[in-house]
């Protein structure tokens, strides 16, 4: 066996540069067992703040104001809740080149599982498992497969905590510990069980004393599946056009993509009815969809509603909730058919959508929202999207859906697609047909408590302030409000609520 990452000559000379304070650790580095920067959780959260901020100060434009002032905010406080809102000010910032945002999503995600969140935890569990398939082959893969065990089995105990009640308060300090004891005892197991996966798990949970309705609760979850071949091949590869597109597609061509995993559906529906009350209803409806499968994937769904309800905010936190990679497209702009892609032989030749938003996140099954697709131009000069749209929703064209760019056969069918309308009569039949129609409603007066507390929040992240400063609306705002707001256009609302924090803050500066 091969040289494991922990007895690696190179990775033990940078653990030590790490409690030394000479090396910061990657995020992988962390994924696969480095110690944090000088053996410490708030010291590595204060370096990592630091070098990140002077970066992101160099750079103008992008929201990233906000980012700078996040991260300063979470070196003099490194806590769970700093961490929070750098993520959210992540969410408000621009993808600017050679600004590591995703590293920096990862290492927030770890920052939090440490601290204690359940959630964070699994996730960093599953990205330790992708290490570990990687390197599987090079003698390295047992070890990370225990540690990605460990992690899951600990996500499940922090969970188990949260509906005990019971606090996790300093967990950092007995996080690894605990990992570590599984780590061993998930390593015996499948050395017990000779290669043989099955019969490891099973091994490895009767070490660990786990009850048999906890083995069935883990086999209930679906295991990582090989993915999907999404792009069987490129045509013409011999021509000069053929090479040049089969080399941007070789990391993709022919190598099964992974599936997003379907999370727990409870708490997202819990998480989506407290931002959207409104809504429940047509949240139950979607997460029906989604009940019993192990990865995401929806039916086409149109959400129709009134200007200004929430739907398109909607989509794309049912999206966020889901953890599959989306894409948001405004129709406005798209009036030919270049939404199912353009010949490679024209200068302003492209993928369709769908296949570029595959290969933007590397993943077989994102989710597409078109918003406003009313607002789809009709012209059939150049062809025209609905006509497009029919195929890539009809599961038998989408499995052999041909690409002109690639001038292959994709397999899109794994793609869910959320479009939102304002009306539904310009949008032809063959078209309705195809897709599911939920009536999204207006929000309504009795929820503004809500709403109002939601936006003023909003606000103040894109004002480039903590979210923490946005002090709760006093009785006599939210009456204010109410005498001008009866429900209806939550645009309307965030105008209203905008107004009464300049306000506030007129009245702050005369004091």
């Amino acid at each position: 066996m091969n040289e494991s990452p922990l007895l690696n000559r190179h990775f033990q000379r940078r653990q030590k540069a790490a409690v030394a304070g000479l090396h910061l650790p990657t995020a992988e580095e962390l994924l696969r067992g480095m110690a944090f920067f000088r053996d410490d959780l708030i010291e590595d959260i204060r370096e990592y703040s630091g070098r990140l901020s002077a970066s992101v100060k160099k750079r103008n434009g992008g929201g990233l104001e906000l980012l700078a002032a996040s991260l300063d905010m979470l070196n003099f406080d490194p806590s769970e809740e700093g961490v929070l809102a750098v993520e959210a000010a992540l969410d408000h910032s621009d993808e600017v080149e050679r600004l590591p945002i995703n590293q920096c999503r990862l290492r927030c995600r770890f920052y939090r599982a440490v601290f204690g969140n359940g959630q964070a935890t699994a996730l960093i569990a599953g990205e330790i498992a992708h290490l570990a398939s990687e390197d599987i082959g090079s003698g390295r893969g047992n070890e990370l497969l225990s540690r990605s065990l460990g992690w899951a089995l600990q996500s499940r105990a922090l969970d188990r905590r949260q509906r005990l009640g019971i606090s996790v308060q300093g967990y950092s300090d007995w996080f690894f510990p605990e990992i570590r004891t599984y780590e061993v005892h998930f390593t015996n197991a499948i050395v017990k069980a000779t290669g043989n996966e099955l019969e490891a798990l099973d091994s490895a949970l009767d070490v660990l004393g786990v009850a048999k309705c906890e083995k069935e609760s883990l086999e209930g979850l679906e295991r990582p599946r090989d993915g999907v071949v999404v792009f069987g091949g490129i045509g013409n590869e011999g021509t000069a056009d053929g090479k040049r597109v089969a080399r941007e597609f070789a990391k993709l061509s022919q190598r099964p993509l992974p599936l997003s995993a379907t999370p727990e559906l409870n708490g997202v529906r819990s998480r989506l009815v407290t931002e959207f009350p409104h809504a429940a209803a047509v949240t139950d409806k979607l997460l029906e969809d989604l009940s019993g499968r192990s990865t995401v994937h929806m039916r086409p769904v149109i959400l129709l509603g009134s200007p200004g309800c929430g739907k398109t905010r909607f989509a794309r936190r049912l999206s966020e909730e889901m953890g599959a990679p989306y894409n948001l497209v405004s129709c406005g702009g798209l009036s030919d058919s270049a939404i199912g892609g353009t010949a490679r032989r024209w200068s302003s030749g492209e993928p369709s959508l769908p296949v570029m938003a595959v290969c933007q996140h590397g993943c077989a099954n994102p989710i597409v929202i078109l918003d406003e697709i009313e607002k789809i131009g009709t012209s059939r000069h150049n062809g025209n999207v609905h006509d497009v749209l029919i195929g890539l929703l009809e599961l038998e064209t989408s499995e052999r859906w041909h690409d002109p760019y690639l001038q292959a056969n994709c397999d899109l069918s794994h793609v869910s697609w959320l479009m939102t309308a304002n009306s539904i009569e310009p949008i032809p039949s063959a078209l309705r047909d195809r897709c599911r129609i939920l009536r999204f409603p207006d929000p309504e007066a009795d929820q503004l408590a809500v709403f109002s507390a939601r936006i003023l929040e909003r606000l103040y992240i894109e004002a480039g302030h903590d979210p923490r400063w946005a002090t709760p609306l006093e009785q006599f705002e939210l009456d204010a409000l109410a005498d001008v707001w009866t429900g209806g256009s939550l645009r309307r609302l965030e105008r209203l609520v905008e107004g009464l924090r300049e306000a506030r803050e007129r009245a702050r500066q005369q004091h």
